[in-house]
């Protein structure tokens, strides 16, 4: 079977690549197991030098690489070259700060001669989409590294060409045979993988319906699995909101990566007081942000990555407007070969439209309006998902104290859009996944916790 990378503006194929056989397959999870012996035993110095180099080399290639990433999923040139400045951003950090994180530990009112030191599990299956080709893989990469682990990525097959790129600039960069691998295999194929012992820790990022799957698979094998999935982020509007601020923030939020984000902005729970002016200003920012070819300097949104995808989410709007929905503006696929979708804004959604109920993985703005904080909150709880949210009022002290607790999610932003940061850990509650990446716990999240005691 073929992996097949294909440009989503103009529907022409990039490249076909073969999957790995079994032998293949087995020879690159050899390698890495080897690896792993090997790369546990540097000092965190040794194995940070690595990571600066990999960060270096990335920089170096960032052009080409960045062409790649715009090539394979559509977004905009500048957001795939930002993207790769933010993965070599992140392997400098961990190469400065992981170290940290890893040292042993004295327990308080531990007995004399106890510590806690954190050990690495080995081999860590990687699981990543297509979203963020380069981001997703290197904000795994970078802790598990440091802790002394070593990385075989699965990458989703229409990036296929962006997983060979980044393996690529770590050889180049010097870093040992094995530690950072790639395996070229269709996702149903997976399975083996993650039974395998040699194979200590699973990560993937990607839809809670692959998530609960392979979670499954991993905790029949009783090892550790850390799951980034998906999101319905709601972002509160408050009436004392400054509303031309929170509007340009909540467009941007919505469209970031042609509006295929875990963390993007997906609903609008808007206090009835102020959702007429909101709703306004969302769809004049949203109408200023040109759809275009993402080579283009003036492009602000790309197209989807695939058109099946854009079926799909065409296909959710649709039934949302049936169910009641208004359609503000957009609504339709745009003309032409490319998986091109208008910028569309809904109001008056509410339980029951898929627009409401379900993550919309593109560029759909989804208002709901609230009487009063209580239904605000209700409904921004009513998702099974919890990653991000954000509230946005004049009135910071209250949201800390008030309004933040009554948010279920993994991150809470305030006056500010959801995002992702080298140095904060980054994750979510109830179908939104398990554990967390990043920042210290994702440092830790493949390791082993050995108890010492010296007398």
């Amino acid at each position: 079977m073929a992996l097949v990378s294909k440009n989503p503006a103009t529907g022409k194929i990039i490249a076909r690549y073969a999957e790995h056989p079994k032998d293949e397959v087995e020879d690159r999870l050899a390698a890495a197991h080897s690896a792993a012996v090997r790369w546990r035993a540097l000092s965190p110095s040794v194995r940070a030098r690595h990571l600066r180099a990999w960060a270096a080399t990335l920089r170096r290639e960032r052009a080409t690489i960045a062409a790649l990433v715009t090539a394979e999923m559509g977004k905009p040139l500048a957001d795939s070259a930002a993207e790769l400045e933010k993965c070599a951003d992140c392997l400098v950090h961990y190469a400065r700060q992981g170290a940290a994180f890893i040292q042993p530990e004295i327990p308080p009112h531990a007995p004399v001669g106890v510590s806690v030191v954190p050990e690495p599990l080995g081999v860590v299956l990687a699981i990543m989409p297509w979203n963020y080709p380069l981001w997703q893989v290197i904000r795994a990469a970078a802790p598990a590294l440091i802790a002394g682990n070593v990385l075989l990525l699965k990458h989703a097959s229409n990036v296929t060409g962006s997983a060979l790129a980044l393996a690529a600039a770590a050889r180049r960069a010097g870093l040992p045979a094995g530690v950072f691998g790639c395996v070229l295999l269709a996702g149903a194929k997976v399975e083996p993988l993650v039974a395998d012992p040699r194979v200590r820790g699973v990560t993937l990022t990607g839809s809670t319906a692959a998530g609960r799957r392979v979670a499954a698979l991993a905790g029949a094998a009783l090892k550790p699995f850390v799951g980034e999935l998906g999101g319905s982020d709601p972002y509160l509007i408050f009436p004392d909101a400054d509303l031309a601020s929170a509007a340009d923030i909540c467009c941007a939020a919505r469209l970031v990566n042609n509006g295929q984000s875990c963390v993007a902005a997906k609903r609008f729970v808007v206090h009835a007081k102020v959702a007429d002016e909101f709703i306004r200003l969302l769809a004049v920012a949203m109408a200023a942000r040109r759809v275009g070819d993402p080579l283009a300097a003036d492009t602000a949104l790309g197209p989807l990555a695939r058109h099946d995808l854009r079926d799909e989410l065409h296909a959710q709007v649709t039934r949302s407007v049936r169910l009641g929905a208004r359609l503000v503006m957009g609504g339709e696929p745009l003309p032409g070969p490319g998986a091109f979708y208008s910028p569309t804004l809904l109001a008056d959604v509410a339980a029951g439209m898929p627009a409401a109920d379900e993550e919309l993985f593109g560029p759909v703005a989804a208002v709901e309006i609230a009487r009063d904080v209580d239904a605000m909150f209700a409904a921004a709880n009513r998702t099974v998902y919890g990653l991000g949210g954000a509230i946005f009022t004049r009135d910071a002290r209250r949201a800390r104290r008030d309004y933040v607790p009554r948010l279920e999610a993994g991150m809470v932003f305030v006056n500010h859009a959801v995002r992702s940061h080298i140095a904060v850990p980054f994750g979510g509650c109830k179908a939104s996944g398990l554990g967390r990446e990043l920042g210290r716990p994702g440092v830790l999240a493949f390791t082993n916790p050995k108890t010492v005691w010296i007398a």
